[in-house]
């Protein structure tokens, strides 16, 4: 009899496992795919189209693998389960994911800086820098590759890593420029590290940081002397858990997001992909209501963003940036009588001939590290 009922559980497990299988399996073909992951703020990937040839160079398996990775069935959950698990067994890296002191989560960015993408966008910021040097001069042109948290906490970091491909491939991005054109924000920032100026739940860089970094700029620019009892500070959120916390799953401490208001403010309008979508405010609240808080700047990610002050300095001021521009370029405001924003993702336009009717002054390419290295619209620099 207990022979029976043992064989009888033993089955009913078999059972039980093969339906969740199967049954999940089944669940992640019939649901409709989704395109985009509000957690980790990114676009999931899509069915991709069959072919033999596709097949026969290993393109199709690889391509329908990340499909079924980002459209399998209770996604999220799943990955808190298994980061749960990981972490009940002492892992400290999970899904190229530190954990790390004082409850940051820090991304290792494997392989970013050393793909052919990361050398070719070299070269065309090369390029690119070349050009604008001639054009406006070296004073008036500013590279600001800023590094990831990777980089500058690494005190913070377990025993074992080792994060120094993103400081060498720093390096090289320098020496492909125009001499004087480089600004070392790594200096400003490590000089800094024991501040809370990165998130720990998010990929971005804290106003704080940007701050001290725009400080030291526009003093080496000669544009102004900056102190922070200039600017009053308020946080305007507690609760922001952001898209590197979405990629382990797991409920951490969440972080706060702060703005820096000018004690003598300059007014201010800016006009949205040249539409009629003019707004006098670059702090949206409306984002703090939703998942990716750090929309809150500017609305998020636009194409193009044209910024008219009433600074009166007879300067003009192009950022070619990623998202780490967001909380930096609100201090230029008071710096340049426009500030316009292009944000090549979203830009469908040609960028040299946008500049040449700019009659701008001043050029600034704003990036975090591994963003540049990853972004493939980059080749648009030299077109």
């Amino acid at each position: 009899m207990t022979e029976q009922m043992n064989h009888k559980q033993s089955w009913n497990i078999i059972t039980l496992f093969l339906v969740m299988i199967f049954g999940l399996t089944i669940a992640t073909f019939v649901k409709p795919d989704t395109d985009f992951s509000e957690s980790e703020n990114r676009s999931l990937a899509s069915r991709p189209k069959f072919s033999f040839a596709s097949l026969f160079r290993g393109e199709y398996t690889k391509e329908y693998e990340d499909y079924l990775t980002d459209q399998f069935v209770l996604r999220d959950q799943w990955i808190g389960v298994k980061t749960q698990a990981e972490r009940l067994c002492f892992r400290q890296e999970i899904n190229d994911i530190y954990f790390a002191k004082d409850d940051y989560l820090i991304e290792k960015h494997t392989g970013s800086f050393v793909s052919d993408q990361a050398k070719a966008n070299i070269s065309y910021l090369g390029a690119f820098a070349e050009q604008c040097a001639d054009t406006y001069g070296l004073q008036h042109l500013t590279v600001m590759i800023v590094p990831n948290a990777v980089d500058i906490l690494r005190e913070k970091l377990p025993a074992f890593a080792a994060p120094y491909d993103e400081e060498v491939y720093l390096q090289q991005i320098r020496e492909a420029l125009p001499e004087e054109s480089w600004f070392d924000a790594s200096s400003v920032l490590r000089s800094h590290k024991e501040e809370p100026i990165y998130y720990r739940t998010d990929h971005h860089w804290k106003t704080l940081g940007a701050f001290y970094v725009f400080a030291a700029w526009a003093g080496e620019q000669g544009l102004s002397e900056v102190k922070t009892e200039d600017y009053t500070v308020a946080t305007v959120t507690d609760t922001f858990e952001g898209t590197i916390a979405s990629k382990v799953g797991t409920k951490v401490k969440a972080d706060t997001i702060e703005t820096y208001e000018n004690k003598e403010p300059v007014t201010y309008d800016l006009t949205y992909n040249q539409t009629n979508d003019v707004r006098s405010s670059v702090y949206q609240a409306s984002a703090l209501e939703r998942k990716d808080k750090y929309a809150y700047f500017y609305g998020g990610n636009y194409g193009l963003i044209e910024a008219s002050t009433d600074a009166h300095t007879g300067r003009k001021l192009l950022v070619i940036k990623d998202s780490y521009a967001h909380c930096f370029v609100p201090f230029t405001y008071s710096l340049f009588d426009e500030v316009d924003m292009v944000d090549l993702r979203y830009f469908n336009q040609s960028l040299s001939e946008y500049m040449k009717k700019g009659d701008y002054t001043d050029i600034l390419f704003l990036y975090n590290a591994s963003g540049f290295a990853e972004d493939s619209s980059l080749i648009r620099l030299t077109t």
